[in-house]
């Protein structure tokens, strides 16, 4: 079978000569849920933009289900796209909203009542079906620009950081309704957010762009673990991983050619300045108590280095002083270039 979305080669200029997008390939196997993710102005919503056809690129190819689409019109390229605003019709009840793609495509109404009643089941919106958006909660909302672009079947589902609007709360309930719309529909999706947390719950595969490129595409897990570069590895994980030189842990061994650690919070261990294990002498500069665990900032006083740990003891409790020790198996070297070395986990 062949995949849903083949990119080989991408790039786009910008009118101004500033790259956009930097030969970018990737490739989308039908029912996978794919998500971009990367920070302001990397290239992910432009490359949703070329995928769906509203944006050109200026270099290579573009395939649906291995057919050549790069000059495809966007109304005929079996996709639909769910944009951040809604883009729901005022004037419209939620059927009428859901049924309009389906009327421009000249379907009977039998047929677009049928579809309409589908989705609205799949979406538990049922209730909603005479109300006007004005009438809805921003959840709601998305929940109905969501049917509006199911209800055509399409081959391929995009959506533009739809949760972007709504509050906290309401993104984490969200989140589990994607979820299980993706295993309910076995839809092939691409989902562009700038929000780690949705990024790393929601996608099978996470592309993660940086300067127009895809600087590394996997599973959470593995980006998690296995970063190939220091901005991924910093980029993704809350708080952000740990950097400092690597020369301030010897012990550890570096490899040839490391410049600098990477270590996460949860890989941090703080004892007692006078453990006889080797650490880093550090004080202890501030704390926050999370609930199930605190939150700990240290600083090394001749690197002016910090750093942040986690540990289930009370930080208000410990000493001003202490040694830092990192796991030895969840330590990342970078060299100068930022590119990851060793990764022992």
């Amino acid at each position: 079978m062949a995949p849903a979305l083949e990119l080989r080669q991408i790039s786009k200029r910008w009118a101004d000569g500033r790259p956009a997008l930097q030969a970018v390939d990737l490739c989308v196997q039908p029912g996978e849920f794919v998500v971009l993710v990367g920070p302001s102005g990397c290239g992910k919503s432009t490359l949703l933009r070329v995928i769906a056809g509203l944006e050109q690129a200026d270099s290579g190819e573009l395939l649906l289900h291995g057919q050549p689409a790069n000059h495809t019109p966007p109304d005929q390229r079996g996709l639909a796209m769910v944009f951040q605003s809604y883009a729901l019709y005022p004037h419209m009840t939620v059927a009428q909203n859901l049924a309009f793609p389906l009327k421009m495509a000249g379907r009977s109404k039998h047929d677009i009542a049928q579809r309409v009643a589908e989705v609205a089941q799949i979406l538990q919106i049922e209730d909603l079906l005479t109300r006007k958006p004005a009438a809805l909660s921003g959840g709601q909302r998305q929940r109905v620009a969501i049917g509006r672009a199911l209800t055509r079947a399409p081959g391929i589902l995009l959506f533009d950081e739809p949760l972007s609007n709504l509050d906290a709360a309401l993104r984490e309930q969200m989140r589990i309704e994607l979820a299980r719309l993706h295993q309910q529909t076995g839809a092939t999706i691409i989902y562009v957010t700038h929000d780690q947390v949705e990024a790393m719950t929601l996608g099978q595969r996470i592309a993660v762009l940086q300067g127009g490129q895809i600087a590394q595409c996997a599973s959470a897990r593995e980006l998690y673990q296995q970063p190939v570069n220091r901005f991924v590895a910093g980029f993704l994980g809350t708080p952000q991983m740990n950097f400092a030189p690597a020369a301030l842990f010897p012990w550890l061994q570096p490899p040839a050619g490391a410049q600098e650690l990477g270590v996460r919070a949860e890989h941090l261990r703080l004892l007692a300045p006078d453990s006889e294990q080797d650490g880093l002498p550090v004080r202890l500069a501030h704390g926050e108590y999370l609930g199930d665990c605190c939150q700990i900032y240290v600083q090394h006083a001749a690197s002016q280095s910090r750093f942040c740990l986690r540990s289930k003891d009370d930080w208000q409790t410990m000493p001003p002083q202490g040694k830092l020790v990192p796991e030895a198996a969840h330590c990342h070297f970078f060299d100068a270039a930022g590119r990851r070395l060793v990764s022992s986990s």
